[in-house]
Protein backbone atom coordinates (compact mmCIF):
# COMPACT_ATOMS: atom_id res chain seq x y z
CA UNK A 1 0.00 0.00 0.00
CA UNK A 2 1.42 3.65 -0.66
CA UNK A 3 -0.11 6.57 1.36
CA UNK A 4 0.51 10.67 0.17
CA UNK A 5 0.85 12.70 3.73
CA UNK A 6 0.58 16.39 3.33
CA UNK A 7 2.43 17.87 6.20
CA UNK A 8 1.45 20.82 7.72
CA UNK A 9 3.97 23.94 7.27
CA UNK A 10 4.96 25.00 10.49
CA UNK A 11 7.90 22.72 12.62
CA UNK A 12 5.19 22.61 15.58
CA UNK A 13 2.05 21.82 13.65
CA UNK A 14 4.13 18.89 11.58
CA UNK A 15 5.19 17.23 14.99
CA UNK A 16 1.61 17.62 16.14
CA UNK A 17 0.53 15.33 13.31
CA UNK A 18 3.13 12.68 14.16
CA UNK A 19 0.28 10.86 16.51
CA UNK A 20 -2.59 10.87 13.71
CA UNK A 21 0.73 9.54 11.54
CA UNK A 22 1.76 6.73 13.94
CA UNK A 23 -2.31 5.72 13.82
CA UNK A 24 -1.78 5.21 10.01
CA UNK A 25 1.33 3.38 10.50
CA UNK A 26 -0.53 1.09 12.80
CA UNK A 27 -3.38 0.26 10.89
CA UNK A 28 -0.82 -0.22 7.46
CA UNK A 29 2.27 -1.19 9.50
CA UNK A 30 3.23 -2.44 5.79
CA UNK A 31 2.51 0.84 3.68
CA UNK A 32 4.62 3.36 2.10
CA UNK A 33 5.04 6.64 3.07
CA UNK A 34 5.55 9.72 0.91
CA UNK A 35 5.55 13.00 2.15
CA UNK A 36 4.90 16.49 1.27
CA UNK A 37 5.67 19.57 2.96
CA UNK A 38 7.71 22.64 4.10
CA UNK A 39 11.37 22.38 4.58
CA UNK A 40 10.90 22.23 8.20
CA UNK A 41 8.26 19.78 8.53
CA UNK A 42 10.25 17.64 5.70
CA UNK A 43 13.71 17.98 7.92
CA UNK A 44 12.12 16.64 10.91
CA UNK A 45 9.80 13.55 9.83
CA UNK A 46 11.64 12.26 6.55
CA UNK A 47 12.91 9.35 9.21
CA UNK A 48 10.09 7.81 9.78
CA UNK A 49 10.95 4.25 9.05
CA UNK A 50 7.67 3.45 6.35
CA UNK A 51 8.53 6.74 4.60
CA UNK A 52 10.04 6.09 1.25
CA UNK A 53 10.12 9.47 -0.03
CA UNK A 54 10.60 13.10 1.28
CA UNK A 55 9.57 15.91 -0.98
CA UNK A 56 9.94 19.54 -0.44
CA UNK A 57 7.29 21.46 -1.94
CA UNK A 58 8.35 24.41 -3.60
CA UNK A 59 5.25 25.06 -5.62
CA UNK A 60 4.92 28.61 -3.95
CA UNK A 61 7.50 29.85 -5.48
CA UNK A 62 6.27 28.92 -9.03
CA UNK A 63 5.05 31.85 -11.69
CA UNK A 64 2.01 29.76 -11.71
CA UNK A 65 1.40 28.21 -8.43
CA UNK A 66 -1.93 25.62 -9.65
CA UNK A 67 0.34 24.50 -12.92
CA UNK A 68 3.05 23.45 -10.24
CA UNK A 69 1.01 21.78 -8.03
CA UNK A 70 -0.21 19.83 -11.27
CA UNK A 71 3.13 18.89 -12.42
CA UNK A 72 3.65 17.99 -8.88
CA UNK A 73 0.87 15.99 -8.86
CA UNK A 74 2.00 14.38 -11.85
CA UNK A 75 5.24 13.39 -10.49
CA UNK A 76 4.13 11.35 -8.07
CA UNK A 77 3.20 8.23 -9.23
CA UNK A 78 0.21 6.12 -7.49
CA UNK A 79 -1.13 5.68 -4.35
CA UNK A 80 -4.00 3.98 -2.43
CA UNK A 81 -4.72 6.73 0.18
CA UNK A 82 -3.75 10.98 -0.28
CA UNK A 83 -4.23 12.97 3.01
CA UNK A 84 -3.72 16.19 3.71
CA UNK A 85 -2.90 17.80 7.19
CA UNK A 86 -2.95 21.26 5.54
CA UNK A 87 -6.53 23.19 5.20
CA UNK A 88 -5.13 25.38 1.84
CA UNK A 89 -7.03 25.58 -1.37
CA UNK A 90 -3.67 24.25 -3.17
CA UNK A 91 -3.36 21.49 -0.85
CA UNK A 92 -6.89 20.28 -2.00
CA UNK A 93 -5.67 20.72 -5.84
CA UNK A 94 -2.39 18.40 -5.29
CA UNK A 95 -5.29 15.70 -3.65
CA UNK A 96 -7.40 16.46 -6.82
CA UNK A 97 -4.79 16.23 -9.16
CA UNK A 98 -2.96 13.30 -8.01
CA UNK A 99 -3.24 9.54 -9.07
CA UNK A 100 -5.22 8.00 -6.11
CA UNK A 101 -7.97 5.43 -4.89
CA UNK A 102 -9.17 7.77 -2.36
CA UNK A 103 -8.57 11.25 -1.14
CA UNK A 104 -8.90 12.86 2.69
CA UNK A 105 -9.01 16.28 4.17
CA UNK A 106 -10.27 18.38 6.90
CA UNK A 107 -13.92 19.76 5.42
CA UNK A 108 -13.79 23.45 3.48
CA UNK A 109 -15.45 24.81 0.97
CA UNK A 110 -12.37 23.74 -1.78
CA UNK A 111 -11.66 20.24 0.07
CA UNK A 112 -16.01 19.87 -0.65
CA UNK A 113 -15.17 20.17 -4.16
CA UNK A 114 -12.15 18.37 -4.68
CA UNK A 115 -11.54 15.82 -2.26
CA UNK A 116 -13.03 12.48 -2.20
CA UNK A 117 -13.79 12.29 1.63
CA UNK A 118 -13.62 15.24 4.14
CA UNK A 119 -14.99 15.70 7.79
CA UNK A 120 -15.65 18.80 10.24
CA UNK A 121 -12.88 18.50 12.91
CA UNK A 122 -14.16 19.23 16.62
CA UNK A 123 -12.91 23.45 17.27
CA UNK A 124 -11.37 23.85 20.39
CA UNK A 125 -9.80 20.79 21.40
CA UNK A 126 -5.99 20.07 20.63
CA UNK A 127 -4.73 19.93 17.50
CA UNK A 128 -3.35 16.30 17.83
CA UNK A 129 -6.71 15.67 18.12
CA UNK A 130 -7.91 17.65 15.36
CA UNK A 131 -5.19 15.83 13.03
CA UNK A 132 -6.03 12.61 14.01
CA UNK A 133 -10.41 13.12 13.32
CA UNK A 134 -9.05 13.74 9.88
CA UNK A 135 -7.39 10.43 9.53
CA UNK A 136 -10.30 8.77 11.12
CA UNK A 137 -12.00 8.70 8.04
CA UNK A 138 -9.07 6.40 6.19
CA UNK A 139 -8.92 4.15 8.60
CA UNK A 140 -11.35 1.23 8.97
CA UNK A 141 -11.25 0.62 12.81
CA UNK A 142 -11.78 3.53 15.32
CA UNK A 143 -8.66 5.08 16.51
CA UNK A 144 -9.39 5.39 20.63
CA UNK A 145 -5.55 5.36 22.03
CA UNK A 146 -3.88 8.79 20.73
CA UNK A 147 -0.25 8.15 21.21
CA UNK A 148 2.35 10.78 22.20
CA UNK A 149 4.69 12.97 19.82
CA UNK A 150 7.00 10.78 18.28
CA UNK A 151 10.36 11.23 16.18
CA UNK A 152 13.13 9.46 15.17
CA UNK A 153 16.24 11.24 15.39
CA UNK A 154 18.49 9.87 17.78
CA UNK A 155 19.56 12.39 20.94
CA UNK A 156 22.76 13.68 21.25
CA UNK A 157 24.22 12.38 24.64
CA UNK A 158 25.69 14.35 27.26
CA UNK A 159 28.01 14.03 30.69
CA UNK A 160 26.71 17.02 31.58
CA UNK A 161 23.34 18.19 32.99
CA UNK A 162 21.82 20.82 30.02
CA UNK A 163 19.16 23.71 30.68
CA UNK A 164 17.86 24.54 26.98
CA UNK A 165 16.68 28.14 26.53
CA UNK A 166 14.19 28.99 23.28
CA UNK A 167 13.40 32.73 23.66
CA UNK A 168 11.79 32.73 19.98
CA UNK A 169 8.68 31.87 18.15
CA UNK A 170 8.66 31.93 14.17
CA UNK A 171 4.77 32.62 14.55
CA UNK A 172 5.72 36.93 15.90
CA UNK A 173 6.74 39.17 18.65
CA UNK A 174 3.72 38.04 20.99
CA UNK A 175 4.77 34.95 21.27
CA UNK A 176 8.15 35.99 22.54
CA UNK A 177 9.08 36.33 26.33
CA UNK A 178 12.11 39.00 26.77
CA UNK A 179 15.49 37.92 26.85
CA UNK A 180 16.36 39.37 30.12
CA UNK A 181 13.88 37.11 31.99
CA UNK A 182 15.19 34.21 30.03
CA UNK A 183 18.61 35.17 31.50
CA UNK A 184 17.36 36.04 34.66
CA UNK A 185 16.08 32.21 34.97
CA UNK A 186 19.39 30.75 33.37
CA UNK A 187 21.22 32.27 35.73
CA UNK A 188 19.08 30.55 38.42
CA UNK A 189 20.49 27.18 37.32
CA UNK A 190 24.11 27.87 35.67
CA UNK A 191 25.74 26.33 38.80
CA UNK A 192 24.40 23.47 37.97
CA UNK A 193 23.55 23.08 34.45
CA UNK A 194 25.43 23.98 31.13
CA UNK A 195 23.01 26.56 29.25
CA UNK A 196 21.53 25.93 25.56
CA UNK A 197 20.48 28.85 23.58
CA UNK A 198 18.45 27.87 20.92
CA UNK A 199 16.80 29.97 17.83
CA UNK A 200 16.53 30.22 13.80
CA UNK A 201 18.72 32.57 12.09
CA UNK A 202 15.70 35.10 12.64
CA UNK A 203 15.77 34.75 16.03
CA UNK A 204 20.00 35.38 16.56
CA UNK A 205 18.86 38.66 17.88
CA UNK A 206 17.25 37.48 21.03
CA UNK A 207 19.39 34.46 21.24
CA UNK A 208 22.71 37.23 21.38
CA UNK A 209 20.86 40.00 23.82
CA UNK A 210 20.35 36.35 26.27
CA UNK A 211 24.07 35.46 25.85
CA UNK A 212 25.51 38.90 26.21
CA UNK A 213 23.26 39.36 29.67
CA UNK A 214 24.66 36.25 31.21
CA UNK A 215 28.51 36.48 30.35
CA UNK A 216 28.37 40.28 30.88
CA UNK A 217 25.83 40.69 33.93
CA UNK A 218 26.19 36.88 35.62
CA UNK A 219 29.44 36.23 34.51
CA UNK A 220 28.59 33.18 33.32
CA UNK A 221 30.64 31.22 30.80
CA UNK A 222 28.84 27.86 30.60
CA UNK A 223 26.76 28.56 27.89
CA UNK A 224 26.38 27.80 24.18
CA UNK A 225 24.42 29.88 21.68
CA UNK A 226 23.03 27.71 18.76
CA UNK A 227 20.87 30.50 17.31
CA UNK A 228 21.50 30.23 13.26
CA UNK A 229 23.86 27.20 13.87
CA UNK A 230 21.83 23.92 13.70
CA UNK A 231 20.16 21.93 10.74
CA UNK A 232 16.88 20.78 11.96
CA UNK A 233 18.35 17.02 12.97
CA UNK A 234 20.79 18.65 14.65
CA UNK A 235 18.06 21.16 16.80
CA UNK A 236 15.81 18.29 17.52
CA UNK A 237 19.07 16.35 18.85
CA UNK A 238 20.09 18.97 20.94
CA UNK A 239 16.71 19.39 22.20
CA UNK A 240 16.57 15.71 22.86
CA UNK A 241 19.18 15.37 25.29
CA UNK A 242 18.22 18.23 27.44
CA UNK A 243 17.86 18.02 31.55
CA UNK A 244 15.36 20.95 31.47
CA UNK A 245 13.64 23.37 28.84
CA UNK A 246 12.48 26.74 28.75
CA UNK A 247 10.46 27.73 26.03
CA UNK A 248 8.15 29.91 23.99
CA UNK A 249 4.76 28.32 22.57
CA UNK A 250 6.81 27.23 19.37
CA UNK A 251 8.33 24.00 17.20
CA UNK A 252 10.93 23.15 19.58
CA UNK A 253 8.21 23.12 22.62
CA UNK A 254 6.58 20.30 20.90
CA UNK A 255 10.02 18.67 19.68
CA UNK A 256 10.52 18.80 23.72
CA UNK A 257 7.40 16.85 24.24
CA UNK A 258 8.07 14.27 21.41
CA UNK A 259 11.63 13.28 23.71
CA UNK A 260 9.38 13.72 27.07
CA UNK A 261 12.33 16.44 28.23
CA UNK A 262 10.78 18.15 31.32
CA UNK A 263 9.42 21.47 29.84
CA UNK A 264 8.59 24.88 31.27
CA UNK A 265 6.22 26.89 28.10
CA UNK A 266 5.71 30.45 28.13
CA UNK A 267 1.93 31.38 26.65
CA UNK A 268 0.66 34.68 25.82
CA UNK A 269 -1.32 35.40 22.64
CA UNK A 270 -2.30 31.53 22.14
CA UNK A 271 -4.49 29.05 22.77
CA UNK A 272 -2.40 26.74 24.71
CA UNK A 273 -5.73 24.28 25.49
CA UNK A 274 -5.30 23.61 21.62
CA UNK A 275 -1.06 23.71 21.03
CA UNK A 276 0.47 23.43 24.27
CA UNK A 277 2.36 20.02 24.52
CA UNK A 278 0.93 16.91 24.12
CA UNK A 279 1.49 13.71 26.03
CA UNK A 280 4.26 15.25 28.19
CA UNK A 281 3.54 14.18 32.01
CA UNK A 282 6.78 16.42 32.45
CA UNK A 283 5.05 19.82 31.55
CA UNK A 284 4.03 22.83 33.11
CA UNK A 285 2.60 25.90 31.18
CA UNK A 286 3.18 29.27 32.94
CA UNK A 287 0.57 31.93 31.39
CA UNK A 288 -1.89 34.74 32.82
CA UNK A 289 -5.76 34.93 32.16
CA UNK A 290 -6.34 38.14 30.07
CA UNK A 291 -9.64 39.39 28.92
CA UNK A 292 -7.59 40.12 25.87
CA UNK A 293 -6.20 37.06 25.19
CA UNK A 294 -5.99 34.50 23.52
CA UNK A 295 -5.99 36.94 20.34
CA UNK A 296 -3.20 34.84 18.09
CA UNK A 297 -2.09 37.85 17.08
CA UNK A 298 1.20 38.06 15.75
CA UNK A 299 1.90 41.29 17.15
CA UNK A 300 0.07 42.85 20.23
CA UNK A 301 -3.11 44.78 18.81
CA UNK A 302 -3.26 46.97 21.68
CA UNK A 303 0.59 47.94 22.32
CA UNK A 304 1.08 46.81 25.87
CA UNK A 305 1.86 42.65 25.49
CA UNK A 306 0.51 42.47 29.15
CA UNK A 307 0.31 38.57 28.66
CA UNK A 308 3.90 38.44 28.38
CA UNK A 309 4.71 41.48 30.25
CA UNK A 310 3.48 40.06 33.10
CA UNK A 311 4.98 36.88 33.61
CA UNK A 312 7.89 37.07 35.93
CA UNK A 313 10.99 35.17 35.80
CA UNK A 314 10.28 33.77 39.62
CA UNK A 315 6.98 32.66 38.09
CA UNK A 316 9.08 30.61 35.53
CA UNK A 317 11.58 29.07 38.25
CA UNK A 318 8.58 28.24 40.38
CA UNK A 319 7.51 25.98 37.61
CA UNK A 320 10.79 24.42 37.30
CA UNK A 321 10.87 23.30 40.78
CA UNK A 322 7.83 21.95 40.54
CA UNK A 323 9.13 19.35 38.07
CA UNK A 324 12.23 18.44 39.72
Amino acid sequence: MKILIILPNWLGDALMATPAIEAISSAYPKAEFTFIGSMLSIEALKYHPQCVEAIIDTTKQASSRIYATYQLAKSLGSFDIAISFRNQLHSSLLLNFVNSKVSVAKKSWHSSLLVDKTTHVTQGIHLVKQYVEIIQVAIDEKISTVSPLTLYIEPLKSEKKLLGINPGATYGSAKRWYPERFAQVASKYASTHDILIFGSPNEKESANEIESILRQKHNITNLTNLAGKTTIKELIANIASLDMFVTNDSGPMHVAAAYQIPTVSIFGPTKHIETSQWANEKSKIVRHDMSCAPCMKRECPLKHHECMTSIEASEVIEAIESLK
